[in-house]
């Protein structure tokens, strides 16, 4: 599929995690499990943050969270499967700024919605007397419909930008979807202005939302430290403990690979990341949420006893 230099690409080859049959087919079957597991968890935190003992801004994010979480591993992880049973690797030059597009959205979709879980978190630690006056549902609708536009400009900002770029010869790229970076390697034209919007517009929506997350815990931890009751303090980390652990999740592999120096990338390490904030981390997300929840494990304990009376 590799043309000539001056060949204009019509479509990318995507190398995948592996070119060896036996380790492609371990492959098939994990990734498909944690696919699998992945829109179980978060179709299951769906039907749980529904539940009207849990209309809280808390579980109104969460819902969106899962929402977003199934739309983001979709975007990616079907092709792969597909390319796994066809043995077909390419992708149509449409086809992969599609998926850019959709990648950038939904990515960008769960980074501003994270920082909305902070600032929730922080105004019913640190101002709880007036957090039903501040976290309305006219708030909660606004901050989730700024998520969706605020990365929907990013992602539209990033997919235009490549449409006017070249790509000529090479056309693999070493990855298993189509992402910005291993694409903007193959382009055979400047990628100055590409490469600017990463780190001005796209550093927007990932360091803005991260820097907002800081401030907020920063203010929460203040909060902490004056707190004397022992389950106070308990509550308090039971609560933002496990939205931490995603934010660490996601935050740390999405920096590393696209904010980090591009002479340190190295293919395998940069894919390896990937399959972490792609797959890992929306798959861990209804599990890192229930588990440290006491109001969702009962959430979850209700909705199997329903289950559970109903088939019977």
């Amino acid at each position: 599929m590799e043309g000539k230099n001056n060949s204009i690409v019509s479509e990318f080859i995507l190398l995948g995690l592996s070119d060896e049959p036996e380790q492609q087919r371990l492959l098939f079957f994990l990734f498909l499990l944690m696919y699998l597991i992945t829109g179980l968890g978060n179709l299951i935190m769906l039907a749980i943050s529904s539940d009207p003992h849990l209309h809280t801004p808390m579980y109104f994010f969460l819902s969106n969270l899962s929402l977003v979480d199934i739309c983001f591993t979709s975007t990616t992880i079907p092709k792969m499967l597909s390319n796994h049973i066809s043995k077909n690797r390419t992708i149509p030059y449409a086809g992969c700024l599609t998926q850019v597009f959709f990648f950038i959205w939904f990515a960008g979709i769960d980074s501003i919605l994270l920082t909305a879980m902070a600032y929730d978190r922080y105004v019913a630690i640190c101002a709880p007397l007036h957090y039903n006056t501040i976290m309305t549902p006219r708030v909660c609708v606004l901050l989730v419909l700024v998520c969706w536009s605020w990365a929907i400009t990013n992602s539209l900002t990033h997919t235009v930008l490549l449409t006017r770029l070249s790509f000529c010869g090479h056309n693999e790229i070493p990855h298993f979807f189509c992402d910005l970076s291993p694409l903007l390697k193959l382009a055979c034209s400047d990628t100055f202005i590409n490469d600017l919007m990463i780190y001005t517009v796209g550093a927007l929506t990932a360091f803005l939302p991260f820097i907002g997350i800081l401030l907020s815990y920063a203010h929460i931890f203040i909060t902490i430290r004056k707190i004397s009751s022992v389950n106070g303090m308990q509550k308090v980390f039971s609560t933002c403990g496990s939205h931490l652990t995603v934010v660490c999740l996601f935050y740390g592999t999405v920096i590393g690979v696209y904010f980090s120096p591009t002479s340190t990338h190295i293919a395998q390490q940069d894919t390896a990341a990937a399959v972490i904030y792609t797959l890992i981390t929306p798959m861990l997300n209804p599990f890192i949420y229930s588990l440290r929840n006491k109001d969702m494990k009962g959430a979850v304990r209700m909705l199997i006893t329903r289950k559970l009376g109903f088939t019977v």
